[in-house]
This record gives structure tokens, sequence and C-alpha cells, in this order.
């Protein structure tokens, strides 16, 4: 019995977490009208711990692409073409959907922007251009300079002819805009592939694309355009992307997923706690304890984290299937001894409680230790929830569980098969041979195990977005954010030296045909040390073909002045033309100041290793191939989390031994034999092997030997077999239901723990502890 002052501190422990709650709820309410729902996929991701420039670039580039979205519509025609596009645009707009599109420039904002350059008219020339010019006679130049001069349609001019004889200007500026296909023509972008006429529709989003509401806004909009604007061109085509897109069909499934998961769980534990209790205040009680745990976990984790992660949330839905162990636990044993006092039998389930919390939060803490915020915040989101799950069962049901619990008839037949099961005896032939069995298992798994670390393989979005992603790109011949250099030196100037050595060896491959071309500040704002040598080389060759033009026909034309100081990084940025390459700066980072230069369209991925090697021997330039490094990270964290996992078992069954000594082993090691099956039937299956696999198991390790903890503490009672069968039925669902995301990371996780968690279950009462009761404490099994 307990005494009046432990009583008294039981209801001031209610009491402060009542107040606790209270304040949770209030949170709650700010937090959903605050939209603090992250979902941007960077988010899970690691920072390079190694390398901040390569993470702050990697985001940067994202920022830059976070808000667009390019549609492109096609027909044979480009009569049609533009019709669709004008009914495209005039639907879209009319939907509200919060797409604003990007003018192109106008003739205006482009003259605008030559002026801005044109003080360094002089010092802007391309390799080609510097090459020609150093290496062509003073005659044939003077040539060239008249012949540009009376040759009717000679091209556009961008300057008078004594400003620039050779148009060189007007050239810089044609490869310039070459570097994208896509052209202006009556109001759109125009590009011609594929035997169709292109417009090319880029379009912002007015809200940032990760502001979302579980709703393809944006989609339903563009599709819902689409179909007005092809109304009467059937014929016509189109193929969409952006980052927004993605974002919002991730945003959708995992939408789905959280209400399938959260509500698919909640309803399998009522169920069985019906079947079991057939009780309505057993019901409500365990689902206020979820509730309350879910609530406390997602306050708690948006104080620490700032926000919380949609993946958060579809993780923290499984939560349920853990949580409702301890009230499920505490109805059980009420079935068990119905004439004990609530209090005084909470009491005594106490201490079996809180072993199996600090295993389940000791596995939950082995997923915050990886470099991935997005598990940091799911562990966290889940260990928290247990802890408060926990409380609330312990401080709140003796006090509020009043009434009697009945036993049905399903509830006592559910106890009392722990009777019928055997007890295997590592000195009979029968445990011997089970473990021949599977140990059989285990090798033939062992042997199909395919291990996948490809980062690659956690990509979720729809396949039409990644195919209209591949496509557009290929069209437009548009920068990847994948692969890319990072050059790094004490100066912009040096920066920019290291680049124009960079792309000098880049052209080669440009030349022949394997790579699309490159985007880098050096190209728009050349060396000082180049300008200088362009500057000269214009200088004289000008200056020649004027005199001689001067000389010959009696004129009077002279050159004008240019600036007298080369055009500096800083100068350019403040330029309209800045917003065409503002995420390939990056600025200062630790001291250096640090570009990045972009590829254009890869031929293929083999030409990687030839791009890796054009940065061999450069100073300050370093080769990015995000996806390769990402995957290298997994495969690092899988190796470190399976040693920690071997560590996490030894520390688990040592502080089971601390209450059950000799016998923790029972406890401990049908979830080592579980993990070591889980892994040879993924095998078998033909799934690979990845990091979210061993994370699983190390969540297996926290759950699995709680149903072996309450065995123990209770000497195999019917009561707490029964508790074990009905928890563990909720958590498998819980989990069961992760195995069909469509979020490749959690199937995987999800499909460990659906089959490790039916191993355990199968294992736990084969090998427990002597002393099974020889008659039920349950009245005598009846059917079903």
């Amino acid at each position: 019995m307990l005494s009046d002052r432990h009583r008294r501190w039981w209801r001031l422990s209610a009491i402060a977490w009542l107040i606790v709650v209270l304040i949770v709820v209030a949170h709650q309410v700010k937090f959903w009208q605050e939209d603090r729902v992250a979902v941007d996929i960077l988010a899970l991701l690691p920072a390079d711990e190694q390398a901040p420039e390569v993470d702050a670039a990697t985001r940067k580039l994202a920022d830059a692409m976070s808000r667009q979205i390019i549609v492109m519509l096609g027909a044979p025609d480009w009569s049609t073409t533009l019709k669709v596009a004008t009914e495209f645009r005039e639907a879209l707009d009319a939907s509200a959907a919060g797409l604003q599109e990007q003018a192109i420039a106008t003739a205006t904002q482009m003259q605008q922007a030559i002026a801005a350059y044109r003080p360094w008219r002089d010092r802007l020339l391309t390799p080609r251009q510097h090459e020609w010019l150093e290496s062509a006679a003073d005659e044939a130049l003077v040539q060239e300079a008249l012949a540009a001069l009376y040759r009717p349609g000679a091209g556009p001019r961008l300057s008078s002819w004594g400003s620039d004889p050779l148009s060189l200007w007007a050239q810089w500026w044609a490869t310039r805009a070459s570097e994208s296909p896509a052209q202006p023509r009556d109001g759109v972008l125009w590009l011609e592939a594929d035997s169709q006429q292109w417009a090319v529709l880029i379009f912002e989003t007015t809200e940032s694309a990760f502001s979302l509401t579980g709703e393809p806004v944006y989609g339903h909009a563009l599709e819902h355009a689409w179909l007005q604007a092809t109304k009467t061109a059937p014929e016509a085509v189109w193929i969409r992307t952006g980052v927004p897109l993605h974002a919002e069909a991730g945003a959708t499934q995992a939408s789905r997923e959280i209400n399938l998961i959260g509500w698919g769980s909640l309803a399998g534990v009522v169920a069985l706690s019906w079947l079991a209790f057939r009780s309505l205040r057993a019901i409500a009680l365990v689902a206020a304890s979820l509730i309350i745990a879910c609530a406390v976990a997602l306050s708690a984790t948006a104080w620490l984290f700032g926000e919380v992660h949609l993946i958060t949330l579809i993780f923290g839905a499984s939560l349920v299937g853990v949580a409702e162990d301890y009230g499920i636990h505490y109805f059980a044993n009420r079935l068990g001894r119905p004439a004990a006092e609530p209090i005084s039998l909470m009491a005594t389930l106490l201490p079996a409680l809180v072993v199996a919390l600090s295993t389940s939060v000791l596995a939950y803490a082995a997923l915050g230790i990886t470099a991935f915020p997005g598990l940091r915040q799911m562990a966290f989101f889940s260990a928290i929830g247990l802890v408060a799950a926990l409380i609330t069962v312990v401080a709140w049901f003796p006090f509020i569980d009043r009434g009697t619990v009945k036993e049905s008839r399903f509830s006592r037949w559910l106890g009392d098969t722990l009777r019928v099961l055997p007890r295997l005896s590592l000195r009979s032939l029968t445990a011997w041979a089970v473990v021949a069995v599977a140990g059989g298992l285990v090798i033939a798994g062992a042997r199909h195990t395919r291990v996948q670390d490809d980062v690659r393989q956690l990509q979720s979005s729809p396949a039409t977005l990644i195919a209209d992603q591949q496509r557009i790109g290929h069209l437009l011949n548009l920068p990847s954010p994948a692969q890319f250099y990072l050059v790094q030196a004490e100066s912009p100037e040096q920066v920019l030296r290291n680049e124009e050595v960079l792309t000098g060896r880049l052209q080669s491959l440009v030349d022949k045909g394997l790579l699309g071309g490159y985007s880098a500040i050096s190209s728009w704002v050349p060396s000082a040390a180049t300008q200088q040598r362009n500057a000269l080389v214009t200088e004289r060759v000008e200056q020649a073909i004027i005199e001689s033009i001067n000389a010959n026909l009696g004129e009077t034309i002279a050159r004008p002045d240019y600036a007298s100081q080369p055009l500096t990084v800083e100068q350019w940025l403040k330029t309209s033309m800045a917003t065409l390459g503002q995420a390939l700066w990056l600025g200062g980072i630790d001291g250096r100041y640090t570009s990045v230069v972009m590829l254009r369209g890869l031929s293929s991925l083999d030409i990687l290793p030839a791009l890796e090697s054009a940065a061999d021997g450069l100073p300050g330039v370093r080769w990015v191939d995000r996806p390769d490094e990402l995957s290298s990270l997994l495969e690092r964290y899988r190796k470190s989390m399976t040693w920690l996992l071997i560590a996490g078992h030894a520390l688990v069954l040592a502080i089971i031994f601390l209450r059950f000594g000799n016998r923790a082993w029972h406890a401990w090691f049908p979830t080592v034999l579980a993990s070591r099956g889980t892994v040879a039937i993924l095998g078998l299956m033909g799934e690979p092997w990845q990091l979210f696999n061993v994370l699983g198991l190390a969540l297996l390790l926290g759950v699995g030997v709680d149903y072996g903890i309450f065995l123990l503490e209770h000497d195999n009672e019917p009561a707490a077999w029964l508790a074990v069968l009905i928890g563990a039925g909720s958590t498998w669902l819980s989990f069961g239901l992760l195995g069909l995301s469509d979020v490749p990371a959690l199937r995987a996780f999800g499909l460990t723990l659906m089959i490790g968690l039916v191993l355990v279950l199968l294992l736990a009462p084969l090998l427990r502890a002597p002393g099974a009761p020889a008659s039920s404490s349950l009245p005598t099994p009846a059917s079903p």
C-alpha cells in the first residue's frame, strides 16, 4: 500500500501535468495559426560539416530556384503555339493560384543593360575574339571593318561604327545570349525542337514554395489552364517543372500518408482496445494519452527546432503504435487484478514501464545522433512523445479510472494463449533445430542482401514530373544544381582568374559536344588581368583600323575613351544583369571569396569523371557531385550506425540486467534473433539494404525488448501477455502502414519494423524465462 505522503505527491504530479498540458493546448492553437510546418526536402539532409561552402552553395542554388516554375507549350506550328500560350496565361491568371509570370526583357531594358556595360566595352571579349584579334593581320582586320561598314545586313550594331568597327560588342552579347536556346518572339520565349514550336513560360510563386496546405494548388491550376487552352488545339503538348511542383507533390503525398498512418493507427488501437476491454473509458483514456503525447511532442519540437518538418509528422503518426503500450499495459493488468486499487496497481507497474520507456528512448536517441537534421527531429519528437504518454498514463489514469474493467472472451482467450505456446530450452533438440533453421535463413538472406546507398533512391516525386524536368533541362540547356565547381581564393580577382583557367579546360569538352556549356561569373566579369589584355588588343587593332580608314577615305573618325579601371564583381552586382548569375557568387565564406561554376547540357553521367579531372591541379577549385557526396554520407552513417546498433544492444542488455539479473537475456535475445531474421528476409525479398533499414533495427531494439520486459516483470502472467499482444498488434499496424509509404526512406524503415516486430512477437514467448504460471489468473480460456 502507498503511504499518504506518496499519494499526495502523486496528486501534485497529476495537477502539474495538467498545467503542462494546458500550456501545450495554448501553444497548439498558435502553432497551427503560424503555419510552421516545413516540407523542404533539403532540410532533411545533413550539412557538409567538412565543407560549409558546399552546403552554402547548394542552399543558395536551391533558393534561387525555389519559387520558379517553367512551362513549355508546344505545337507543330507557331501560330497554334502562340494561341495556346495566350489562352493558358489567361486561364492561369483567372485561377488566382498565386503564380506570377516572369516578363521577358524588353528592348528598353536590354538597352539599359547594354548602357551599364558600355564603359567597359573594350575590355569585354570572348576568348575566341581575343585569339582572332591577336592572330589576324591588320590589313585583314581593316577589310573586315570596311565590309561591316558597307555590307547590307551585316548584322545588328549596338554602337556606332567608330566605337566598334569590328562589331565585337554585338558578338560578345550574342555569345552571352546563346547560353539559352530560347529566344524572344512575339512577347514570349521561343524554341524550336523535336518537331515542335515551343513557347517557354516562366512563373514565380508569390508565396514560398514550401508554404503548402497539402493540396496540389499549383498543379491543379496548371492542369486546369492547360485543359482550357487546348480545347481548340488537341494536337498541342506541354511539359512543366519546378521546385514548387516537386514540393507540392511531396506535401500532398505526405498529407495523405499522415491521414492514412495516423488515423489508421488510431483506428487499430481503438479496435484492439475495444475487443480486449469492451470499455469506452479504457478506449477514451488510451486515445487521450496518444493525443496528448503527439501534442506535447509537436510543441516541444517546434520550441527546440523552430519549425516541424512534414516528414516528422508522418513519422510521428507512427508514434501511436508505441505510445499506446503504456495505457494498454495498465488496463490489461486491471483485468488480471480486478480487486487492486488503481493507484497501487500503477505503483507496481511503474518499474517495468520505466525500463520499457528507457529502452525505447535509447533506440530513438540512436536515430538522433546522426548528422541528418530530419532524423534528429523525428527522434526528438518520438522520444518526447513516449515520455509524455507515460507521464499521462502514470499521473492521470489512477485518478480518472474509477470504474471496473470487464474481461471479454477475446481478452481471456488472448491472455491464455501463452499457456499453450511452448517454451524452448537451450538444452532441447527442438531449440537447436530452430537455431539451425534460423541460421540457414540468415546465411541465405545474407547472400542475397544488396547494399544500396545511392541518395537518388530517396527521390519520391512522381515519375511524370521527373521525366518533364529532365526533358526541359535538355531542351533549355539548363544548369544542373547537382554537379558544379566551387572556386575559392583570397580575393575576388583571384577567384575570377581561377575560374578562367577552369573554364578554359571546360571549353574543350564543349567543343567536343560532351558538354552543353557552363555558367560562370568570369563570363560576365573577366579578371582584371584579362580585361587589361583585352583593352590593349582592342585599342591597338581598332586604332589601326580607324587610322587606315581616315587615311584612305579622308575621314576624321575618333575612337572614344573607355573606363580606365576594370569592371569589378562589386560593380557588376549592382547592374540588372546580375540577376542572371546571382546564385553564382557566394561572397565571403570563412574569410575566402567563393563562386560557383555551373554546368549545362550534360550529355550523360559518363562524363562526370572527365569533369572531375578538369579541376585537377587547379588551386582553389573543387569539383562537387552532390548526389555522390550524399550517397557517400549515407554509406558512412550506415556503417557507423551498424556499429552503434551493436553497442546499443549491449547497453540495453545492461539496463535490463540491472533489473532482472541473469534472466535479462530472455527479454533481450528475441530481439537479437529478430534483427538477424529481418535482414535475411529483406535480402530474400530483394529489398536494398540502406541506412534506414539500420535505423529501423535500432527502433526494433527499443520496442522489441519491451515485450520480454513485460513478461519478465510479471512472471509470464496472462495479463502481461495480453498487453504484449494488443500493444504489438497496434505497433505493427502503425509501422506496417509506414511500409506502404511512397517515401522510400519511410518505406524501408516501415518494412524493417513490419517484419521485425512479427519475429519478436513469435520469439518472445518461445524464449520466455522459466516459471510460466501453471494456472491462469484469468478465467478458463473461452473460444474467441
